[in-house]
């Protein structure tokens, strides 16, 4: 497996030196290694959530260009998604 030299701070190599002595991981490489696949995650999440942004932007100026308008505020809306979020609770 390939290596690499990383600078942490103090405060991090604690933490990861602490995670690898309570047992939670087998050494500091896999600690750093899971920290790595949740980012990868996050990521990942993150460029899903930018392309569903587009694909409803985009939606949204082929109503427009349409001439498919709402007479809804973004009051109204945001009024109306607080209210579904509150029942689902």
């Amino acid at each position: 497996m390939p290596t690499m030299n990383v600078s942490l701070t103090a405060q991090q190599l604690a933490f990861v030196t602490q995670l690898a002595e309570a047992g939670d991981y087998a050494s500091a490489s896999e600690v750093i290694r899971d920290g790595l696949r949740l980012l990868e995650r996050e990521k990942a999440a993150e460029a899903e959530k930018i392309e569903v942004l587009r694909r409803e932007v985009g939606s949204g100026l082929e109503d427009a260009r349409a001439g498919r308008f709402s007479d809804r505020t973004a009051v109204d809306i945001a009024r109306d998604i607080i209210r579904k979020s509150v029942r689902a609770s």
